[in-house]
């Protein structure tokens, strides 16, 4: 789909259907827009009918067409609803432009134009409403031999006034991090016998050719070698051998001090829980499990176009749970790559024992900073919900960037307790610790067992467990993987000062 700016009166857009934004009565009687002003006019008042007659309350992602709109060169005129306009920002237009574009996909439009003021907030309402479109536009019907879309949209324009330079750059970054999130929900919307962790890391190595990435994966037998026992002892029930999948970014100059990010991502490909297995209901999902690996692989993919100042290091260990006769045991031990000997006793604790060898190899590799991402715990989704992220950290200085982060790109995310006496219920009689804790605070102690392989960095976690996969569809997005976390680390990566 082709994405332009086109600063030209709203009256004059030439397009199949011209989207305004309009807000509830008690914001500037919803007209708070210059564009919905203008609009109102060129068609006699029309939306203003529209509240008048209470067709249309300007609640978010309401939408109404008017076909062959007197006054304007459009075909249709589509008002959709803001809200409040009150805190309508960046992250809230993203969403409101992608259920206006996804309520035209199967109207037959091929072009479409959203109307925006001028002004301070242009170039990010521009980006915003680019990003909309595109991630609006994504569907996860690869495998779908008979697609009942409507008519593939070719053209989105930003309409105002202002000037194109700074407008296409911020359109171009808006392409790079849409098409990043939503290559991270495809890889997550795959079938675990069409993406094994063998086929993933070969997915990783196409994006790093493609984009100047370095591109490292460790096989079963280095792992060996390495002595990543707690990532080995996942993956020996499977028929699938494991991957470590490491992608490395470079900036052009770097000081020798400079912080080295690094971002470690959960990727088990299909998740029976093993030998702990997963009731039936709904274990179809389970190929869900790699959203974390996904995101890590989808933000390195926009983090090499973006060029940050600082070094990024990607690590994403992929395995199967499986209860296979070679599956480890509850009650089994494993000694991990730092050392430190762990008690198994759920074999569905699976993601905190690959991320556990992870994370100490991001500390061989020079990383300063460590966030990973990971559908780690049902604990989390008793605590938040579908809504937000938990998040969990050990140093407030790099918390605070990635929670600011995650509020610059409207990705919903809550900061979590981790504090020490929940270390408390990390204690076995025969290993150095277990891998998982007592019935409460489940979500606590599995980023506590995380923190022993994290520290002495500075690391936060991301349990993305509620907030990767949407069980139903929404104005904005359709079922399935939501791709959360890829715009927080870009931006996280991207806002590093050098």
């Amino acid at each position: 789909m082709e994405i332009k700016f086109e600063p030209v009166p709203i009256e004059q857009v030439e397009t199949d259907a011209l989207v305004i934004v309009a807000f509830d009565k008690d914001s500037a009687g919803g007209l708070a827009f210059e564009a919905a002003k203008a609009a109102n006019a060129a068609t006699g008042g029309w939306i203003q009918e529209l509240y008048e007659s209470g067709e249309f309350a300007g609640k978010q992602f309401e939408v109404v067409v008017l076909h062959r709109p007197a006054g304007l060169k459009a075909r249709r005129l589509v008002v959709v609803g803001g809200g409040r306009a009150a805190g309508f920002g960046s992250p809230e237009l993203r969403l409101t432009a992608a259920a206006a574009f996804r309520a035209l996909k199967p109207k037959g439009v091929r072009s479409v134009a959203l109307a925006l003021d001028g002004g301070d907030r242009l170039n990010d309402f521009a980006g915003a409403a680019a990003e909309g479109a595109l991630l609006g536009d994504y569907e996860p019907d690869q495998y779908k031999t008979d697609k009942k879309d409507g008519v593939a949209i070719d053209l989105f324009s930003v309409v105002a006034p202002g000037q194109a330079g700074a407008i296409d750059g911020a359109l171009a970054r808006a392409r790079i991090l849409a098409g990043a999130q939503n290559f991270a929900r495809a890889l997550a919307s795959e079938p675990a016998n069409r993406l094994t962790p063998t086929l993933l890391a070969e997915r990783a190595h196409q994006v790093c050719a493609e984009n100047g990435l370095e591109c490292l994966v460790l096989d079963q037998d280095r792992m060996r070698e390495l002595g990543m026992g707690a990532l080995l002892g996942v993956a020996q029930g499977s028929a699938e051998p494991p991957a470590l999948i490491i992608m490395r970014y470079r900036p052009f100059e770097a000081p020798a001090n400079a912080a080295h990010l690094g971002l470690v991502g959960k990727a088990v490909t299909f998740d029976t829980g093993g030998i702990s297995i997963k009731p039936s209901e709904n274990m179809d999902k389970m190929k869900f499990d790699m959203c974390g690996g996904a995101a890590v692989i989808g933000a390195m993919r926009a983090i090499a176009q973006l060029r940050p100042a600082i070094p990024v290091t990607a690590l994403v260990p992929a395995v199967e749970n499986m209860p296979g006769s070679r599956a480890q045991r509850p009650g089994d031990i494993v000694t991990t790559l730092s050392g430190k000997t762990v008690e198994v006793l759920n074999t569905d604790a699976e993601g905190r024992l690959i991320l556990a060898d992870a994370l100490e190899y991001a500390k061989r590799e020079g990383c300063t900073h460590l966030v990973d991402a990971a559908t780690l715990t049902g604990a989390i989704v008793v605590a938040l919900g579908h809504v937000h992220a938990g998040v969990f950290g050990s140093d407030q200085g790099l918390l605070d960037k990635v929670l600011g982060a995650a509020r610059a790109e409207g990705e919903k995310m809550w900061p979590m307790p981790l504090d020490e006496e929940y270390k408390e219920q990390l204690k076995s009689a025969f290993a150095d610790l277990p891998n998982i804790g007592t019935r409460w605070g489940g979500a606590v102690t599995a980023a506590m067992f995380l923190k022993e392989f994290a520290d002495p960095l500075p690391w936060v976690h991301l349990d993305i467990a509620g907030t990767a996969w949407l069980e139903e569809t929404k104005p904005y997005m359709p079922k399935g993987p939501t791709g959360i976390a890829v715009r927080t680390l870009v931006h996280l990566a991207t806002d590093w000062p050098a």
